[in-house]
């Protein structure tokens, strides 16, 4: 059974969504200077940070996750107090950034904040539950799934899909450690990729069921699950081809329709010809979706990166059009036959959208979504 998306919003270096896409289809780059007093230990130099909140704010990750989640209760029309709401995060890291800085400084943190449901209550104070997934990079997807679980089985009305993270310095310190030199710029599928950086950024989403009276920007056909367990950090395309396979079977669809696909693309030496031959192995033909993807654009959101993907994924869906992968110049020889859409946006009507999003592990998550 599907289950609609009533409401999405979108925070990263650009702003809020409708700026990020706008940023997208112009082609535009978020990356700047990291701001970080540890960059030359690090080696990592650039990054896709959100401007600092007000002095003083150190849960940043917290903060972005409230202002989607009254955002998407707002659009929607969802009230806790007169509906059964349920709260899910997926993250990374959490605010593991606060930790970092107590450690380095001393500056004080409140522990129970560390879990977002302080920050999630503090939009929606009448929520039944808030629950935090801490699930690698597609861990708003795995929330996804879990709130469609919850629409089809009855036990809540709506369930808030939220999804956060921030810039860490363990995080940066790994990525800086497999590089020989500082990476400039995400470039996802490009043949002279050189890393990922990380972004920031939150999302939220509303997902009710199909009886729903009040507004809705697409359908949600299914999330299809896999955890491989194949390698702590390198993906592999068995794994990511069983939940492919699971997100179509769920969704009693064909992988034929596909119009879109919303790529992981990290533009890292292992994920992109890992993702070009998944998709190419499970796409009948795979040269007829086209193929975008927003790291390049916004950076590695972590545990938001999969809502992030699916927000972009409905503003294709509803506007037509489809951002091109900035950074793509000249793609991996792995992704021949593959549509990806490079230099200017497409216009296209694309009414079913593929959305990707893999974490370390062999954790992955892969959602459909649907015009509606």
């Amino acid at each position: 059974m599907t289950a609609l998306i009533a409401a999405s919003s979108l925070r990263t270096c650009f702003g809020d969504g409708a700026r990020t896409f706008a940023a997208l289809l112009d082609g535009r780059s978020g990356v700047g200077g990291l701001r970080h007093p540890l960059t030359a230990q690090l080696n990592v130099t650039a990054g896709y940070q959100i401007d600092e909140p007000a002095p003083g704010v150190a849960l940043r990750a917290g903060t972005w996750l409230r202002e989607c989640v009254d955002e998407v209760l707002t659009r929607a029309a969802v009230d806790p107090r007169r509906h059964r709401v349920v709260a899910l995060v997926g993250t990374g890291l959490r605010e593991l950034a606060a930790v970092e800085e107590m450690a380095r400084t001393g500056a004080a943190t409140t522990p129970s904040r560390l879990h977002f449901g302080p920050a999630v209550r503090d939009a929606a104070p009448d929520l039944a539950e808030v629950v935090t997934l801490a699930n690698a990079c597609s861990a708003g997807g795995h929330a996804l799934a879990l709130a469609q679980d919850l629409i089809e089985t009855g036990e809540a009305d709506a369930v808030v899909v939220g999804a956060a993270d921030t810039t860490t310095t363990s995080m940066l310190a790994m990525i800086g450690k497999v590089t020989p030199s500082p990476t400039t710029q995400v470039r996802p599928f490009d043949r002279d990729r050189t890393g990922v950086l990380l972004g920031e950024g939150a999302a939220a989403l509303v997902v009710v069921g199909e009886t729903w009276a009040g507004p809705a920007v697409g359908r949600l056909l299914a999330t299809g699950l896999s955890c491989d367990a194949v390698h702590e950090t390198a993906p592999d395309v068995d794994g990511i081809c069983r939940a492919v396979r699971d997100a179509w079977t769920r969704a009693g669809r064909g992988p034929h329709e596909a119009d879109l696909v919303v790529a992981h693309g990290t533009g890292t030496a292992l994920n992109d010809p890992t993702e070009c031959a998944a998709l190419l192995r499970c796409l009948p033909r795979p040269e007829a979706p086209l193929v975008t993807g927003i790291k390049g654009a916004v950076g590695h959101l972590s545990g938001a990166a999969a809502l992030a993907n699916v927000d972009v994924a409905l503003r294709c869906l509803a506007s037509g059009t489809v951002p091109p992968v900035v950074g793509l110049t000249n793609p991996l020889p792995e992704g021949d036959g593959l549509s990806f859409v490079r230099e200017v946006h497409a216009r296209r009507d694309v009414t079913l959208a593929q959305v990707n999003a893999f974490g370390f592990g062999g954790v992955n998550a892969v959602t459909l979504v649907e015009a509606r």
